[in-house]
């Protein structure tokens, strides 16, 4: 096992002691990168790419921030090596990560000895996979072996896994390199109440690359702005309750929820078994669509640890003929007060309506309304019902007595259902899944926000997940299809009328329908331009 990283918060400006950084590329040496890059992207299509990888679309030529399957080329093609990218992206993270306080531990040395060695294969003819090179990082509750994953509590703050979860095993296995570790709340599950969904108290919290003064969302809180920022070409999240789709919507990112059990959850913190199941899913985190298409795949299928895991087979989201779907959406929870869905997420949402309008068979402003609402609240009384004593086993686990202030607050007087209660609303739960099923007969796609408002105040309460409905509330939005395990994909589609946030859409679909959600992703990304560079 290789020697542990030393945690180095973003707020330190310490380097660790037994390594020496470089100082941050001047914008002239990026520039002058970014013309070279530019000068050989345009060979790339032209080259073999590893397993079938797809030609990437992406018009975007300096390093940090090109789709990771554009890099991926380029480091196929000769046109930039791994040692490049690698350095590249820790440049950035290290002009950046202080105010974004995003990345919480990081592997540097560890990732230019990978690309160096990375480097030396390529020049042999040796390709590990289609992600070779590539530089990423990954969520603080995935297990990374020999470096410090403490699942933002105390019991594992010098917690250094033995092997990697599974997810990692496998992008590491194709090719990526891993950089660092990113910031969420306790056990992706507790954050520090009130304020920025990615926040803990080992770490603190993170901040919004479009505006420092707002919320990443959470819990991939951390993955979603270091990846905005063009400090990784991607990460994995998880979610739980919207955990990738509403750090993806308030950093103005692409991240995909797959269909539950798809892929394997071995490894993360909290991970696969009890009531909870199938609400849990791990997905990546980019800035390019083209990039959840490249990667999911690579994460998916058993790893015969995950009892639930399906080996389901993987459809190309190329073969998908958009003009041939019916498409559902609708603007609003009907929600009131500071939970209501403000004019320009719906204006956002809109517009993509009326793009599908001339693309697809159908669109009609429709849903599920009383189903949605129904299945929310037996998701709340679920996951409330044992008085957050799941929350307890896990602190008990990894020896946590100062645990999250969110959670400690909730369990000074749990609401407990009975038994009877208990599977009463899991039944309920099951029979919502069946009538949304039926309901999903009549159309391919539904489109939806995914929170009420735009990344909100860090420090007001309510703003922590990007509005008063969240990601993670309200009916149409993210708890309910981690209940129903539907896929979905979020990409950026506008912004706030200031011009200033981004404002991102869900595109979810039937189960095991990935193809589709990735293919209308790529459609409305194409016609709102997706992920557009913040200002710092």
């Amino acid at each position: 096992m290789s020697k542990p990283e030393t945690a180095v918060p973003a707020v330190a400006h310490h380097p660790v002691a037994h390594e020496s950084f470089p100082e941050p590329r001047s914008r002239r040496e990026f520039l002058g990168l970014a013309r070279a890059v530019a000068a050989a992207s345009a060979t790339v299509a032209s080259v073999a790419a590893p397993r079938a990888i797809a030609a990437s679309t992406d018009i975007s030529n300096e390093l940090i921030y090109m789709s990771a399957t554009k890099l991926a080329g380029l480091i196929r093609a000769g046109k930039v090596s791994a040692s490049e990218a690698v350095e590249a992206y820790i440049a950035r993270q290290l002009s950046v990560n202080d105010m974004l306080n995003a990345v919480v531990m990081n592997s540097y040395a560890r990732a230019r000895a990978e690309a160096k060695a990375a480097d030396k294969a390529a020049a042999r003819g040796n390709w590990m996979g289609p992600l070779h090179g590539v530089p990423m990082t990954i969520k603080d509750s995935l297990d990374t072996e020999g470096v410090i994953t403490t699942g933002a509590t105390y019991g594992r703050q010098q917690f250094v896994p033995k092997k990697d979860a599974t997810v990692v095993a496998r992008v590491r296995k194709a090719g990526a390199i891993l950089l660092g570790k990113t910031n969420t709340p306790e056990f992706t599950l507790g954050g520090l109440g009130g304020i920025s969904a990615a926040s803990n108290l080992l770490y603190g919290s993170s901040h919004n690359p479009y505006d420092l003064t707002r919320s990443t969302a959470g819990s991939s809180g951390g993955a979603g702005a270091i990846v905005a920022a063009g400090g990784a070409a991607f990460d994995i999240g998880s979610d739980w309750g919207g955990s990738i789709r509403g750090p993806a919507h308030n950093n103005g990112i692409a991240g995909i929820k797959p269909t539950s059990v798809r892929v394997p959850r071995t490894g993360h913190i909290v991970d696969y078994g009890g009531i909870f199941d199938l609400w849990q899913q791990l997905g990546p985190m980019t800035r390019r669509v083209e990039d959840l298409t490249l990667i999911t795949p690579i994460i998916s299928g058993p790893d015969f640890h995950d009892a639930s895991c399906a080996p389901v087979p993987w459809v190309d989201p190329a073969t998908v003929d958009i003009k041939k779907l019916k498409v559902a959406f609708c603007v609003d929870n009907g929600a009131t007060g500071q939970g209501a869905t403000d004019e320009d997420t719906k204006k956002v949402v809109r517009q993509v309506a009326a793009w599908l309008s001339g693309a697809t068979t159908s669109v009609t402003e429709a849903a599920p309304t009383d189903v949605l609402k129904t299945l929310s609240a037996a998701r709340s009384k679920l996951s409330s019902g044992d008085g957050y004593a799941y929350y307890k086993r896990l602190a008990e686990k990894w020896h946590t007595e100062n645990i999250s202030p969110q959670r400690k607050a909730q369990l000074v007087d749990p609401k407990v259902l009975s038994t009877a209660e208990m599977v009463e609303a899991w039944e309920q739960q099951d029979e919502c899944k069946s009538r949304l099923l039926a309901w999903m007969k009549n159309y391919d796609v539904f489109v939806c926000p995914v929170s009420g408002k735009p990344a909100q105040p860090i420090d007001v309460p309510g703003g922590a997940m990007g509005g008063g409905a969240g990601a993670g509330g309200g009916w149409p939005y993210t708890g309910v299809f981690n209940s129903t395990g539907w896929p979905v994909v979020v990409v950026r589609a506008g912004s706030s009328a200031d011009g200033k946030l981004p404002i991102g859409v869900q595109i979810v679909c039937a189960p095991w329908r990935e193809d589709i959600c990735l293919a209308v992703a790529s459609f409305v990304e194409a016609q709102s331009g997706g992920w557009k560079q913040p200002p710092i």
